[in-house]
């Protein structure tokens, strides 16, 4: 008799949570919600066959997921193996003519189509494609300036092949939101003169999120959100507020590009931002469909 009313009990606060997710479901339905994949989880088995059920049920709950991924490990690992050296200025890979093809077969190749098929296996419909597909997004070069303290000048550092985006063209992604198939987009670019580029997969997913005027963007990272000056989690910012954090210092190291990204997004037409921790259980569905979501948002 217990073990029936320890069922019952169960069963009973599943449905309840079901019915608690109803006004955040309608929220969304048929809005655009951009996920940046990465990180310690996308290398996680049973981490990445979560979240695959988790987006497959956001399309099925009336949601337009894309998922944009990164892979940098991967890329490294694969340099590795093939004797190329890496080297990085500001968090970016400087990526000779060498080093931005296996960036692209590792990005558009074996990660695309890792995702793609653990979207499938979990009941989605889910198709690759990478910024060159219609010219999804057409990249310029980035520029780095640096300090020289010799001469006490800046100067600009060549980064090679990395680039960032000039412009989105969203008209495949719209003629795929109109089916129940899942974008899965790796974060390659194009330039108007043929080359291919390596983008930051955040800043990929920021201006994808804004050229779809997305309801969400999600940054899943291997860290719980933007923490204040304690360690502690700071749940809302304004851009005001993220701005002001940064230059106190509050903010530092590779939170910054992120917050950035968050910025630009945001100015650019996303409602909101989120960043959170990928490593969590379904962290996802906790933003979207809980009433005190999970991470840090940043809008207006």
């Amino acid at each position: 008799m217990a073990d029936t009313t320890k069922s019952d009990d169960r069963n009973l606060e599943r449905a309840q949570l079901l019915s608690e997710a109803l006004p955040y479901m309608q929220r969304y339905d048929k809005r655009t919600v951009v996920v940046k994949y990465g990180g310690h989880a996308m290398g996680d088995e049973a981490l990445g066959a979560e979240f695959a059920r988790d987006i497959v049920l956001l399309k099925q709950a009336g949601l337009n997921p894309i998922v944009v991924h990164g892979g940098g490990p991967q890329i490294g690992a694969m340099l590795n193996r093939l004797g190329i050296k890496s080297e990085f200025s500001g968090g970016l890979r400087i990526t000779d003519k060498a080093t931005v093809e296996i960036v692209e077969m590792v990005l558009a190749g074996s990660i695309n189509k890792q995702i793609v098929a653990q979207l499938n296996q979990a009941g989605g419909r889910a198709v690759g494609l990478c910024g060159k597909d219609g010219n999804l997004i057409v990249a310029r070069k980035v520029e780095q300036k640096i300090h020289d303290p010799e001469s006490n000048i800046e100067k600009i550092l060549d980064l090679g092949f990395v680039g960032e985006p000039a412009k989105i063209n969203p008209q495949l992604l719209d003629v795929i939101q109109k089916s129940d198939i899942i974008p899965v987009i790796a974060p390659i670019g194009v330039s108007d003169d043929g080359h291919t580029y390596n983008i930051n997969a955040d800043t990929a997913a920021g201006a994808i999120a804004a050229a779809m005027g997305a309801a969400r963007l999600l940054l899943l990272t291997d860290v719980s959100g933007v923490l204040d000056k304690q360690g502690k989690l700071i749940e809302e910012l304004t851009i005001d507020q993220a701005k002001a954090l940064m230059q106190d210092g509050t903010i530092s190291g590779g939170m910054i590009p992120k917050l950035e990204t968050c910025i630009e997004a945001v100015e650019g037409g996303v409602e909101a931002v989120v960043i959170l921790d990928g490593r969590v259980r379904h962290a996802v569905l906790l933003e979207l469909f809980t009433e005190h979501g999970a991470g840090t948002l940043i809008q207006r």
